[in-house]
């Protein structure tokens, strides 16, 4: 269900805050997210994976099993996992920090070029969990 404009304004509010309130918490826990992966990293990952099968099928068919047990499906089942772990988050270390051009301390969808304009809101007196208890009470109030 989409988010109504008074609660998307609200909830930009709270973000523009947050960065204002703690940046370096605020980029850390933007940071945390999985990210797209480059075509390179795609291609490493399925090649990976290709030869995991192919180590996986030939450990059964190979009578090579030492103690009875095939180790080589093992290597090749392990090497598909890593193929998997390396396309899930092998793509966040070379992503760029945030999206648009925005530097890591700043807000999605505030850019330097915006900045420079002096549009920029004056900070408020009091503190962050302050006017968010402000806004909580007055929403109820109404």
């Amino acid at each position: 269900m989409p988010l109504s404009e008074h609660e998307q304004r609200m909830l930009e509010q709270i973000e523009s805050a947050l960065y204002a309130e703690d940046p370096k918490f605020a980029s850390s826990v933007r940071g945390g997210r999985l990210r797209t992966t480059s075509s390179r990293r795609r291609l490493q990952a399925a090649a990976l994976f290709v030869l995991g099968l192919v180590l996986l099928v030939a450990g059964i068919a190979l009578p090579v099993r030492p103690g009875g047990f095939p180790i080589i499906s093992l290597i090749g089942f392990i090497v598909m996992f890593a193929a998997g772990v390396l396309l899930l988050l092998g793509g966040a270390k070379g992503a760029s920090p945030g999206r648009g051009g925005a530097s890591p301390g700043e807000p999605p969808g505030t850019g330097s070029s915006e900045r420079a304009g002096g549009r920029g809101r004056p900070r408020r007196s009091g503190g962050f969990t302050e006017r968010m208890e402000d806004r909580f009470r007055r929403r109820f109030e109404e």
